[in-house]
């Protein structure tokens, strides 16, 4: 059971925590840091009870000033499974803040709040071998447990080593390297002798650069890590580690391997990854097409996500810079050619495709591209391979390409041809000119307008199926109908209980319980917290919860359910991290009936 570590917030694998000790300390953090208030000072947050190699240490007494890695039998990167595992410790159960050092092979959990990665200098360096190390290490502990890494931060590798789930760093080697004259920054280590002047205006670099030496250096590489720890942890409050750690890893090619093979460990980082979130999604690389968010919608959008207005033509046509596109001045003019007589798709790099009733749910409301004018060939091959998914499915009488040349046009040459189907192109010069709207207008001549009763449905059943899986649309909303004014809908049922609202901010779907209990009624797989028998107010904390989905993510709605109460709510835990998890808010509440 973890005591002394909680969670409060999610990036991804990146998480900010709070180590409860004595005096706190926010994570990610250093274990060993210079105390701001007195120069020369270490405030320590982690004490080593010893080796078992080659006696048994005395048992440590502990306090809940620091937290005590127990005894233990520390082994190298790369030791045989067999040889770890018949070394493997036995840890006692602590009533003080402890750690337990484990290797890949040993981890699990041993009750402690601190788990310590041995060998962890033996992985740096080696994108594939250290993504294996944190990812198994962080999915056998329970999710409320610090991972500790020691012996490896420096300024440059702190934020890649926090995006793929590391907690707790030391400052060790920032400090030889300061001994041995590297003067370290966020994107070099220079030898010192090679520095005419100070990059830095730390209060180790306050003298003149004659006068700094080697000790001057070891505190000015300490205190460059700690100050790109605290923005690290800005990052993560903000939501958008992912964005800066897109640039910061291109200073060193094994951080951009394991930048690369995390976006390859789908599995591990979807799971970590919240559903929706307020901040903007910076797509300043080409790596930003294999982000969670992105593979996650155009699964969603091809997999989930149900054409209901196949039966009118689709009109393809260009993404805007402003969002919702819907308030952009082009596509208000493309909507003044269409007048609701076709199905509105766009095209954008690196979301893919988004029909118009996703306009509002992130992230293809939230983010901002890069615009050059110019494809690569890697931005044509996603998006064309998402729009051919799109349409594989789909059965439009007619396809509209109303897109210009740039990239666009070769992406529907393409789709059209690979599946056999004819693209009418509507475009001179540029989509906005007379010619060109003229023409879409003409293209859809005869085709007669949807009613607004129509659209607001299928808008709400579109992102149904988006939200809670293919076919949630029909069986949740077949029979309802909508009150207010898109993007602000109220979603009733045919006696005029309110089912849902329609969450502007995210453009996802709020449930009462009524919308809850329909959930849990249908065939459609349920999202559930079973909680024990109390009545939630408020939140749902991790110690009351008896079970949870697997499938439930961050910013999921959940049905919260035990023998006193029934609920809906936001999920602030993905499913595993709830049932492992005993420290932590893992459900606000939104409607909460008491049986």
């Amino acid at each position: 059971m973890t005591d002394y570590f909680e969670v409060h917030e999610r990036d991804g694998a990146a998480r900010i925590g709070e180590l409860r000790l004595a005096e706190s300390v926010p994570t990610p953090a250093l274990v060993d840091d210079v105390d701001a208030d007195t120069p020369g000072r270490v405030h320590t947050v982690l004490r080593d009870a010893g080796g078992r190699w080659p006696s048994e240490p005395d048992p440590p007494e502990g306090d809940d000033a620091a937290v005590t890695v127990l005894p233990h039998r520390g082994l190298p990167a790369g030791t045989p499974d067999e040889v770890a595992e018949a070394f493997a410790d036995d840890y006692p159960d602590a009533d003080f803040p402890s750690g337990a050092v484990v290797s890949p092979t040993t981890a699990g959990d041993h009750a402690a709040d601190v788990t310590v990665l041995s060998g962890a200098t033996g992985y740096v360096g080696h994108g594939s071998a250290f993504v294996d190390a944190v990812t198994t290490v962080n999915d056998a502990v329970p999710a409320d447990t610090a991972l500790y890494l020691p012996g490896v931060a420096t300024p440059r590798n702190v934020a890649t080593l926090v995006y793929a789930g590391v907690d707790l760093v030391d400052p060790h080697r920032a400090v030889v390297r300061g001994t041995e004259g590297r003067y370290l920054t966020t994107d070099e280590a220079y030898f010192l002798e090679d520095l005419e002047e100070l990059p830095c205006a730390c209060p180790a670099c306050q003298g003149s650069r004659e006068e700094f030496d080697r000790s001057d250096c070891a505190e000015h590489n300490v205190r460059a890590l700690a100050a790109e720890l605290a923005r690290v942890r800005r990052r993560i409050r903000d939501g958008r580690l992912r964005d800066y750690v897109e640039g910061q890893a291109r200073q060193d090619n094994w951080l951009t391997a394991t930048v690369r093979i995390l976006d390859q460990r789908y599995g591990y980082v979807e799971q970590r990854t919240p559903l929706i979130r307020r901040a903007q999604l910076a797509a300043a690389t080409e790596d930003a097409i294999r982000r969670v968010e992105i593979q996650r919608f155009a699964q969603r959008v091809t997999e989930r996500y149900t054409p209901r207005f196949d039966d009118r033509p689709l009109v393809l046509v260009p993404c805007s810079a402003r969002k919702p596109y819907s308030d952009s001045q082009s596509h208000k003019q493309y909507h003044d050619a269409v007048q609701w007589r076709a199905h509105v798709v766009s095209m954008t790099s690196p979301i893919g495709v988004v029909p118009q009733e996703l306009e509002l749910t992130y992230p293809a409301q939230h983010y901002d591209s890069v615009v050059t004018g110019n494809w690569s060939a890697n931005e044509i091959e996603f998006v064309s391979r998402v729009l051919e998914a799109y349409l594989e499915d789909a059965d439009y009488p007619e396809v509209i390409a109303h897109v210009p040349g740039e990239g666009y046009r070769e992406i529907c040459e393409r789709v059209a041809e690979s599946l056999g189907r004819e693209f009418t192109y509507t475009v001179r010069d540029h989509p906005t000119t007379a010619d060109s709207l003229g023409n879409l207008a003409a293209e859809l001549e005869g085709w007669d307008t949807y009613r607004k009763s129509t659209r607001e449905r299928r808008t709400v059943q579109a992102v149904a199926d988006y939200q809670f899986g293919a076919g949630a649309g029909d069986d949740l909303f077949g029979d309802v109908s909508t009150q207010g004014r898109y993007p602000q809908l109220r979603v009733d049922d045919s006696e005029g209980e309110q089912l849902a609202a329609l969450a502007q901010q995210y453009g996802v779907l709020s449930l009462t319980t009524a919308g809850a209990r329909r959930w849990v009624d249908s065939d459609v797989p349920t999202k559930t917290v079973e909680i024990e028998p109390f009545v939630p107010h408020g939140s749902v904390l991790a110690p009351g919860i008896v079970d949870a989905s697997d499938d439930i993510r961050v910013g999921d709605e959940v049905v919260v359910q035990g023998d006193a109460a029934f609920g809906v709510g936001r999920a602030e835990m993905h499913g595993a991290e709830m049932q492992s998890s005993t420290r932590g808010i893992a459900v606000q509440m939104r409607h909460v009936e008491e049986l």
